[in-house]
């Protein structure tokens, strides 16, 4: 296990190599830590990490397209958006996304989080462009945009984005990660990281401006909570707000505070999340994935040996695919998870 975990180590620094397939005979990396019995309902006992694709910059923003049984994620560096599938493996979906302007422009141009929506458009958060943009994934209409201001400013770098699937809300985070100079870059024009909202009828409203760094977003399985990360590691904490009737959100609580758990890497700050359809939330932060029951309590932490960013559930939703900086991982799971949205 020590060589398969520094074969793994070697694997993450290759951030400049061509980005390829491991399809076959996948190696295994990392460890599952198992504070709670309650895990054994989650994971198997013989659960492992696989290692699925490696050779990226830094990858983010996974969703899974269920009509295609594919994996879409960004690799925001290099702005290219790549696929995966089990039957024909990795590709090059969209390239030079995330910024259209003149390069150089930051460490992180390109696309961040993605999402479907109901009517088979893939939305994008687009970094450079500062923008939440839109792309129907049949026909031949092109990229556009969604929304890049609220109240005539606009936004530092939207980061994640999720689609509410009954009331058509479309919410996203907006810290300014993807600036040149991030929270002290003087193109900021709000210092506000926030959480956003786009009813279906294209007005937007900003539902929270509580957040210091607002970053990654989970639907409960009933749709009724709203799970935002604060990717700060001076208050590394997950809120739960209440998704209202109007689709407003209501008033916040400290869901899970990762001050509980040791910092086992730097840059392990709150990040990426899912939930299964029992309300376990998956969320990345410190040591790895960090399981919690659908009360907040710690379950266990999938720990692939390097920090993850996120997370997605994919294939038959026994899947759990991690972006583990310059890897492609994956975990199969008992529990099922949500569709995306």
């Amino acid at each position: 296990m020590r060589c398969i975990v520094l074969f793994f180590g070697v694997l993450l620094g290759l951030a400049t190599r061509q980005a390829s397939a491991q399809t076959a005979g996948l190696i295994t990396t990392g460890r599952i830590l198992r504070p709670s019995l309650a895990l054994d309902q989650l994971l198997t006992r013989d659960a492992r990490i696989e290692v699925v694709a490696t050779g990226f910059a830094h990858i983010e923003g996974p969703v899974w397209v269920p009509d295609s049984s594919m994996l879409l994620f960004s690799d925001t560096p290099t702005r290219t958006i790549y696929r995966w599938s089990a039957q024909k493996g990795l590709s090059k979906f969209l390239t030079n996304t995330g910024y259209t302007g003149r390069l150089p422009y930051s460490q992180e141009p390109g696309s961040n989080g993605l999402a479907l929506d109901d009517h088979g458009n893939l939305l994008l958060c687009e970094h450079g462009d500062r923008r939440i943009a839109m792309l129907p994934l049949t026909g031949k209409s092109g990229k556009r945009t969604l929304t890049d201001n609220y109240q005539g400013k606009r936004y530092n770098s939207p980061n994640d984005v999720i689609v509410h699937p009954t009331n058509g809300s479309i919410y996203f985070t907006d810290p300014p990660f993807g600036l040149p100079q991030q929270d002290k870059d003087p193109l900021r024009e709000t210092k506000v990281s926030g959480v956003y909202r786009v009813t279906a009828t294209g007005n937007v409203s900003l539902e929270v401006a509580e957040l210091s760094k607002a970053n990654g977003l989970a639907l409960a399985p009933d749709n009724r909570t709203l799970y935002v990360s604060n990717a700060d590691s001076l208050r590394p904490v997950l809120m739960a707000y209440p998704v209202l009737a109007d689709g407003k959100l209501g008033k916040g609580r400290v869901f899970f505070n990762m001050t509980k758990l040791s910092k086992v890497r730097a840059k392990e700050v709150p990040d990426g999340l899912k939930v299964d359809r029992s309300g376990n939330v998956w969320a990345t932060g410190p040591g790895g994935v960090v399981v919690l029951s659908p009360q907040g309590k710690h379950l266990g932490t999938i720990d692939p040996g390097a920090v993850v960013a996120n997370c997605a559930w994919g294939d038959d939703g026994h899947s759990l695919y991690l972006m583990v900086g310059s890897s492609l991982c994956r975990v199969k799971t008992l529990a099922l998870g949500t569709p995306s949205w």
